[in-house]
């Protein structure tokens, strides 16, 4: 793809988290024992473990994450048991290679929360994390309970994520969302008296009916709660979503404003960019964050992808409410034997690992590190990536000796210039999944 042609039409094409994408996953044939998979991989420094909880109270109409709403208590219940198989499975594979530690931890989904805090504390010593580690757990507005929170923050969470989108009770609606503004506001107060180190709140904008006026709203309200992350998500309406299916069209130019006037809030109030989501406030040390760059992340449960640096795998993905069930349904089910190996995925080759360093670096404030880049991969990375080049001359980035970083006009078009350098291999396996 041409970068003219990619940057032609909507800045707004795909939010690049992770590469390849979980469209290009297939079956890994023969499936791979975890054991041997993980041997060789950094083991003490870099670890990082992820638990997914595929349940949610509701589904909003733009999500098309790996969840469930509304689960029976006892799929719940079935979950649960087959996380612990899958979790004493993970830890025996890894310690047949020697001693491991984890360097960081995060609960997502879903809704973690939506579990009780018995429910919780189950999940926490399933995990066995070393005391003292970085550790992010995702929460609503509605199960950002006292007791909950005290649960995590009591067991080592040190980042609260909380999902508002907006303070605006008609703006939420609109997108299937039933969500009161005292709620919120009840659940930022409990989230504060629990005494996280960093709380991060996620806004949209682009929202059916949203004005700079009530985005001013959303951005005051949050500001209140100074918040050591914001998270600013454009709104995608992707296929089999509620508003995919109702046909809800996006329009950019209100997207392109909104994101404008948040950027110039946030940095008014001493926040820095840190991607074209991320904002952090500026006078805080750097948080240490997981770096999707060196691999090694371990995940726990349905829906949860795992990385090494040449096999990425997770279970079978979809979005539709039936997919969704039947892919958790066959998980709880599934045997030891087939819980301890990795058989849905995609195993990258140097060129594609060389791909997604590249991607992930680039997308970031920090940008491309050219001498890390060539230390790891033998040669300067314009010598494998000479449409790098074409980014300066355009404004998107700056160049010297030791790095390539976007501008601030390059990160606010990140959602173009990463699908920009996906493989050609990678494009034809994503267009070619069947969406469930």
């Amino acid at each position: 793809m041409k970068l003219d042609d990619a940057l032609d039409g909507t800045r707004f094409q795909s939010y690049v988290y992770a590469y390849p994408h979980k469209t290009a996953y297939r079956r890994i044939e023969p499936a791979l024992p975890l054991g041997p998979l993980w041997a060789n991989e950094p083991r003490r420094d870099s670890l990082f473990v992820y638990l997914h909880v595929p349940f949610c109270e509701q589904r909003c109409g733009f999500c098309n994450l790996f969840t469930r709403p509304v689960p029976p208590g006892e799929l719940v219940e079935a979950y649960l048991a087959t996380l612990e198989r899958q979790a004493a499975i993970v830890h025996r594979a890894l310690a047949s290679g020697g001693d491991y530690a984890f360097a960081r931890a995060a609960i997502g989904g879903g809704t973690p929360t939506l579990l009780d805090a018995k429910q919780l504390e189950r999940v926490l010593a399933l995990m066995r994390l070393p005391s003292g580690i970085p550790m992010s757990v995702e929460t609503s507005p509605e199960t950002a309970l006292p007791d909950r929170l005290g649960v995590l923050v009591g067991g080592g969470a040190d980042r609260i994520s909380i999902g508002v989108q907006s303070f605006v009770e008609s703006e939420c609606r609109a997108v299937n969302r039933p969500q009161d503004p005292a709620e919120v506001h009840r659940a930022l107060r409990a989230i504060r008296d629990a005494h996280p180190a960093t709380l991060n709140i996620d806004l949209m904008y682009g929202l059916p009916g949203q004005t700079p006026a009530t985005w001013a709203h959303t951005l005051a309200s949050t500001l209140e709660y100074l918040p050591e992350e914001v998270y600013l998500y454009p709104l995608y309406v992707r296929p089999l979503t509620t508003l995919g299916r109702k046909g809800t069209e996006t329009i950019d130019g209100a997207r392109v404003e909104l994101y404008e006037q948040a950027r110039a809030e946030l940095f008014a109030r001493g926040y820095r960019q840190i991607s074209l989501r991320m904002f952090r406030r500026g006078a805080l040390p750097a948080a240490p964050v997981y770096c999707c760059q060196d691999d090694g992340m371990i995940g726990l449960g349905c829906g949860a992808r795992s990385y090494t640096r040449g096999v990425h795998y997770s279970s079978e993905w979809a979005v539709g409410a039936r997919g969704v069930r039947e892919i958790i349904d066959r998980w709880v089910r599934r045997s030891d034997d087939e819980l301890g190996v990795a058989d849905y995925g995609f195993v990258l080759d140097a060129g594609e690992q060389r791909r997604r360093w590249l991607i992930l670096s680039l997308l970031s404030d920090d940008g491309l590190d050219l001498a890390g880049y060539a230390a790891r991969f033998g040669a300067p990375a314009l010598a494998h990536f000479p449409e790098l080049a074409e980014l300066a001359p355009r404004g998107l980035a700056t160049t010297t000796e030791t790095s390539i970083q976007l501008t601030h006009d390059g990160l606010a078009r990140a959602d173009a210039i990463g699908p920009w350098l996906y493989s050609d291999a990678v494009r034809t396996r994503m267009s070619e999944f069947e969406l469930q």
